[in-house]
């Protein structure tokens, strides 16, 4: 049986690589594939040297740094990938891999990230952060992510079986693709991030991509509020500065980190706070891992991944207003958790567990394949 795992792009090490790393080690023998392939030296230890096979866009002038500017190009480059000779293919995709051409008696299983966001649901938040919502340009970008959207809705119908990254994500294959699929939760490093052994200090922490969906700003205005107690903000992006400078003195921006500060300040905070509207989301896994509890906005996958009612591993709030988190945080000041059950509920998403999950998932589809055809759409709105 001959594997080939098709990834979007390798530009980062970021959340869709350290899934990818993991399904590598699920099948090593897989063939890797993606639309360019830029990957730091420091960054591509987790390749173990694997031979990277990339499209023709690998080779244009200033790719690696404007990626993202050729997404309108990658659905026609990817569609020209020859994986003639492959059994199976299992493509890694947020955006454009799932779109690989294919014939019938080969298999494709997606492990789909999400739907691709630039096309449905966070359209306006990346046309905002690409600085595309206004004018001519702003005309035009909606009209290219609409296009992008029925690409995406068309090449849905190509994947045989679709593997969500949470219950959240698996609604949204649904009601964008019209199809189901299977839950299997991504790996998280909960080993590198020891149980605490020093007492909780008295300050609050975020970790995070300092971008608008992540709604930092929100919790340091939050925060300015409540002179009385500290807050830290560890990460670095296109909002830096503005959250530098709406800082009141009791918000310390460390910006990028280490991982052992990370870890440290993971260990030593009394609470990971998180205010966006998150697929799966990592860092707060990372935090429960470390025994620190959650203040979190309660919608999306954190619903799945922190526990409230009986042994909590942390606090929901309601809605993304300063008013909002502003009561968690004085109603967390009176509640109790205990380290362990944090540390219990990060281990359900071990690296282990979940190429246990993976593998079983894939060869339950391959044992059944060519059997199960692929699925037609029947609940999707056609985007228009």
């Amino acid at each position: 049986m001959k594997i080939a795992i098709v990834h979007d792009w390798l530009v980062t090490y970021g959340g869709a690589e350290r899934v990818l790393a993991q399904m590598l080690l699920c099948f090593p023998q897989a063939d890797l594939f993606a639309v360019i392939d830029g990957l730091a030296l420091k960054d591509r230890t987790f390749l173990n040297g694997k031979k990277i096979n990339t499209t023709v866009l690998q080779n244009l002038p200033g790719v690696f740094k404007h990626y993202r500017k050729l997404l309108p190009l990658m659905p026609w480059a990817m569609a020209r990938l020859n994986l003639s000779q492959y059994d199976v293919v299992i493509s890694s995709s947020h955006a454009v891999a799932k779109g690989v051409h294919l014939r019938s008696n080969q298999l494709h299983i997606c492990l789909c990230y999400s739907p691709m966001r630039y096309a449905w649901d966070l359209q306006e938040a990346y046309l905002q952060e690409a600085n595309l919502d206004k004018g001519i340009k702003g005309m035009a970008a909606r009209w290219l992510l609409k296009k992008l959207q029925q690409w995406d809705f068309e090449t849905s119908k190509r994947v045989h079986h679709f593997i969500a990254i949470s219950n959240y994500i698996a609604q949204r294959i649904e009601r964008c693709y019209g199809r189901s699929s299977v839950v299997v939760y991504p790996p998280v490093n909960v080993l590198g991030f020891p149980l605490k052994t020093k007492p909780d200090e008295n300050f609050y922490l975020t970790a995070s991509r300092l971008v608008p969906y992540k709604n930092v700003a929100l919790m340091v205005a939050t925060f300015n509020s409540l002179p009385g107690y500290k807050f830290k903000v560890i990460g670095d992006g296109p909002e830096f500065n503005k959250i530098q400078a709406m800082a009141g003195p009791n918000v310390e921006i460390l910006g990028h980190t280490s991982f052992d500060v990370l870890k440290d300040h993971l260990q030593r905070a009394k609470a990971f706070v998180f205010a966006a509207d998150e697929d799966f989301g990592i860092a707060p896994i990372e935090a429960q891992a470390c025994g620190t509890p959650v203040i979190a906005f309660g919608k999306g996958g954190l619903l799945e991944t922190v526990q409230e009612g009986e042994n909590p591993t942390g606090y929901f709030f309601a809605e993304q207003s300063t008013d909002s988190l502003k009561q968690a945080i004085l109603a967390f000041e009176s509640m109790s958790f205990k380290p362990e059950d944090c540390r219990d509920n990060a281990l359900k998403y071990s690296e282990s567990i979940f190429r246990q999950n993976f593998t079983h998932t894939v060869m339950s589809f391959v044992n059944n394949f060519p059997q199960t055809s692929t699925q037609t759409p029947q609940k999707a709105a056609v985007p228009s």
